[in-house]
């Protein structure tokens, strides 16, 4: 097994908005969609499309959105064989508003994740131990989290951290025990307090987490690129420049890409570049996993871009 993503599922409710409303005010919206989402899920399907052997260990409600998102796991070709029903709870979803500039504005209501516990890490501990990679996020109870990361930890696991949502209560004492750190921009400037509006002041908010012990951190900063900080070094790559419809996803898309190449090459910074156009080709369609490209889609678009593998 390539990867193991320990985390959320969702299902996405996609608004296409004009403009949000007003406090009071009824606006028509021009189209609805649902997909499938969650941050864990998104990460585990992005990676799978590249055909990585992807585990995800994650609950779902019984409503009538369970089967469904257990299905679609299964139809990637991810093991679900760790992913639960909890009885007399929803589902995760995620209701998502998306502007005529695909900027999105999103909501979560955590439902059957909150119940993912670290019971049911131990319980997955013999499949775990074969995986390469470890991937986690904040949209499950942060116990859990810190089980996982001591997992990969006692057996020699990289560890991917992508603090989404930042939570304040995060423990820098996991976030150092992780290989990756891996925040978009406005979390990064949450988890430290300090601004991110230039290069500069990202350069300096990201080097507070260095100091910590954070071993690599990696900055998604969208159209502004990828910042890539360790002790000894610091990397810029600039993104692709494309027509967005729906940036929905596209941090997720970035991880479950930069998972996959990882673990195929172990070279950080081309599992950068690969998981940099992988994004940015996600954003030119609409929706979460359904944007996401294959093997091919993704070659064909490197190719143009002439990024290295």
């Amino acid at each position: 097994m390539d990867i193991a993503v320990i985390g959320s599922n969702m299902v996405d409710l996609i608004t296409y908005i004009d403009r949000m409303p007003n406090e009071g005010e009824t606006l028509e919206a021009p189209s609805f969609e649902m997909g499938h989402g969650g941050k864990g899920a998104n990460q585990a399907v992005a990676a799978a499309k590249l055909k990585s052997d992807v585990m995800m260990v994650t609950k779902v409600g019984d409503d009538l959105f369970a089967d469904d998102t257990i299905k679609n796991l299964a139809a990637h070709g991810i093991n679900t064989d760790f992913t639960q029903k909890v009885a007399g709870v929803p589902s995760g979803v995620a209701p998502i508003f998306v502007d005529t500039e695909s900027n999105n504005r999103i909501l979560i209501i955590k439902g059957a994740n909150q119940y993912l516990s670290p019971e049911d890490v131990d319980q997955a501990a013999e499949q775990l131990k074969s995986v390469s990679l470890i991937v986690l996020q904040l949209e499950i109870p942060l116990p859990t989290v810190y089980r996982a990361i001591e997992f990969g930890q006692q057996h020699n696991i990289p560890v991917i951290l992508n603090p989404a949502p930042a939570s304040h209560e995060l423990d820098f004492d996991y976030v150092c025990k992780c290989d990756f750190f891996i925040p978009n921009g406005p979390e990064l400037e949450i988890l430290t307090g300090m601004p991110v509006e230039t290069d500069e002041e990202v350069y300096e908010a990201a080097s507070t987490l260095i100091e910590k012990g954070v071993k690599n951190v990696i900055v998604t900063l969208g159209s502004r690129g990828i910042i890539w900080m360790t002790k000894e070094q610091t990397h810029r790559v600039e993104s692709h420049k494309v027509a967005a419809v729906d940036t929905s996803g596209a941090g997720d898309a970035f991880i479950g890409c930069f998972a996959h190449y990882y673990v195929q090459t172990g070279d950080v910074l081309e599992s950068i570049k690969m998981a940099n156009a992988f994004a940015a080709l996600s954003v030119t369609k609409r929706g979460t996993q359904a944007s996401y490209p294959d093997m091919e889609q993704l070659r064909q678009f490197t190719e143009s871009r002439k990024v290295t593998q």
